[in-house]
């Protein structure tokens, strides 16, 4: 569809005042009408929250979350949700940047720097999407192969056909995309809900875990699996998608309409947030609850605390309802991914391919190094580099970060919806922490890794 470019209302900092729309298959598609009721809007705005919120409790969530839960109970609680509270701020700018000045954040980034950094940018961001892709990959092969026993390598190979998935929801409507999403999270969130009634954690302690304590700084191995539950929180190529998808609203093209559609969105992604907040602070508990309480301190894999959630809760439904979850989580993912992927390489190169095209090309950079891992290495192979691409993740995460800050402050480019001088402290103090544990983490991966090796 060729839609032409339209005049951006906050034009005067950026290079080009005309840029063609996001996403344009889903451009204004969902009508918000005007003079509806609070609720109605609630409704007409609520879905892109939950598209994002699918990249924050990812298959390369879990391991993290079970490995920190094993080894320290509920300490690390305290980490789970202080990244959530930086998520929500950092979401809460690309809403605005989108609905704004009308761009995506690639397409911002294109506009604003010269085409070497963009392209470098373009390229770092590829590779991140590319790494978690790679765990969505692996997460569903796992899951398959817990449910149904169908080996590693065959699940890998399975996880090419959601394209066919993707491609019939997308030529259906964007809103169909949404509500599969939102049905796929609330089985998550029902599994789990089961789970924690299943485990029977301790109220008291949960409660303490989420007060932060020195102890997490102190213990270089209680840091290692800090900083890793902050890499797998935060997502780069989410801050891409929800700058985008937001714009999917077809709301007044004025001050008062960008305002509340800004309100809206915000609204929307916070309470999305604090739903896979719950999800990922489920998996911890259930991990503390579970085997940290009956002393089994090394269970860091996702195969490991399937086959003993069971046997250790007595209940036979307990691994399955785990399998279960995790193979939503995978499916979920891929479809946030699809959409990151086709709005990064539009926004960074002007360049559209069709989704099914641009989808294949993702997954198979993703199938190979999955299905060689399966193949030779087995589940531990696979364990491995299902950390290895949070790692990878983390490493670009501050190239996302700071131009969504720098964009959403600039009083030229966002004109009176330029962040309030509040905003700006908690943004760069949330970024700061984000590049620096990020940072240590990539440089203490060897000996951290060294020392998970050894204990798990």
């Amino acid at each position: 569809m060729n839609t032409p470019p339209r005049m951006d209302p906050a034009s005067s900092g950026w290079r080009r005042e005309a840029v063609s729309p996001s996403l344009p298959e889903a451009h204004r598609t969902v009508l918000v009408r005007k003079g509806a009721g609070f609720w109605r809007k609630v409704f007409a705005f609520a879905g892109p929250g939950y598209l994002v919120a699918v990249g924050y409790m990812d298959p390369g969530n879990w391991a993290t979350s079970l490995a920190g839960g094993s080894a320290f109970g509920y300490s690390l609680l305290s980490v789970i949700l202080v990244s959530n509270l930086m998520a929500i701020l950092l979401q809460a700018l690309c809403a605005r940047l989108g609905i704004v000045t009308e761009r995506d954040l690639a397409q911002a980034c294109r506009d604003h720097y010269s085409r070497p950094v963009a392209l470098g940018l373009w390229a770092l961001c590829e590779v991140a999407i590319c790494a978690c892709d790679l765990a969505e990959v692996i997460g569903s092969a796992v899951a398959l192969n817990l449910l149904f026993g169908i080996p590693l390598a065959w699940g890998v190979g399975l996880t090419a056909l959601d394209v066919l998935l993707i491609l019939y929801l997308q030529n259906k409507g964007f809103r169909y995309i949404e509500a599969l999403v939102i049905t796929l999270m609330l089985l998550i969130g029902g599994c789990f809900g089961l789970e924690i009634l299943f485990s029977r954690p301790d109220l008291r302690e949960v409660a303490a875990g989420l007060l932060p304590r020195a102890e997490i700084v102190r213990r270089p191995e209680m840091l290692y699996l800090a900083i890793g539950i902050l890499g797998a929180t935060v997502m780069p190529h989410n801050l891409y998608l929800h700058s985008s998808i937001v714009q999917t609203r077809n709301y007044e093209r004025n001050d008062a309409g960008r305002r509340e559609a800004i309100w809206f969105a915000t609204l929307d992604s916070t309470v999305a947030l604090m739903f896979a907040l719950f999800i990922n602070a489920a998996i911890l508990i259930v991990s503390a609850a579970t085997f940290h309480a009956r002393g089994h301190t090394g269970v860091a894999e996702i195969q490991d605390a399937y086959r003993l959630l069971s046997p250790t809760l007595g209940v036979p439904a307990a691994g399955a309802l785990f399998a279960l979850a995790l193979l939503a989580s995978g499916q979920n993912s891929t479809l946030t991914g699809t959409l990151a992927g086709q709005i990064v390489m539009e926004g960074f190169l002007n360049l559209r391919l069709r989704p099914w095209v641009r989808r294949l090309i993702t997954r198979a950079i993703a199938i190979v190094p999955a299905a060689a891992a399966a193949a030779f290495y087995g589940e531990s192979g696979v364990a491995r580099l299902l950390i290895f691409s949070q790692v990878v993740l983390s490493l670009q995460l501050g190239f996302a970060v700071i131009p969504l800050i720098l964009f959403t402050s600039d009083p030229k480019k966002m004109g009176r919806f330029a962040n309030p001088r509040w905003v700006r402290i908690l943004a760069w103090f949330a970024a700061g922490i984000i590049v620096l544990l990020n940072a240590k983490y990539l440089m203490d991966f060897s000996g951290a890794g060294a020392w998970l090796e050894s204990r798990f």
